[in-house]
């Protein structure tokens, strides 16, 4: 099977998280915020830096686990198999073919073929009908 390429969108969110971590390293190496803000002696700007860089980290994991989440919803919605109503042709790669032809293609899984439950009992009673001469009678099959 084909690994699937990471989407852009994670690449995009981590870098922007990375280039956060790397500003707030940058800060304490250079004193940005000093230049900018002035002297503050709350902490120790080694101990700030480090908490930053976790809370970015924390922040990091909980939007790249949503985002994971988000995406794999979509590449589910994305993966519903066209099907059609009247003859059970499938969509696949642009064209409609038979389902089993698909489930060959698609899957490498090759097919045989039998009767559910509900069409036995429907083809026995319709050929008991027609045995009793009252001829064929097209029925639906409840789902």
């Amino acid at each position: 099977m084909q690994k699937e390429k990471r989407p852009k969108i994670l690449w995009y969110q981590s870098a922007g998280f990375l280039a956060i971590i790397a500003l707030a390293w940058l800060d304490e190496l250079l004193g940005l915020s000093t230049l900018i803000l002035g002297n503050h002696p709350f902490l120790p700007r080694f101990q700030v830096s480090t908490l930053e860089m976790l809370l970015v980290l924390a922040v990091w994991l909980l939007v790249s686990a949503a985002t994971r989440r988000v995406l794999e919803h979509i590449r589910l919605l994305e993966g519903f198999m066209k099907l059609c109503a009247w003859c059970h042709r499938v969509e696949y790669k642009g064209e409609w073919i038979r389902l089993e032809q698909f489930l060959e293609q698609g899957f490498d899984t090759p097919t045989s073929h039998g009767i559910c439950q509900i069409c036995l009992e429907r083809e026995k009673a319709a050929a008991e009908r027609a045995r009793q001469g009252q001829g064929p009678v097209s029925e639906q099959p409840s789902t």
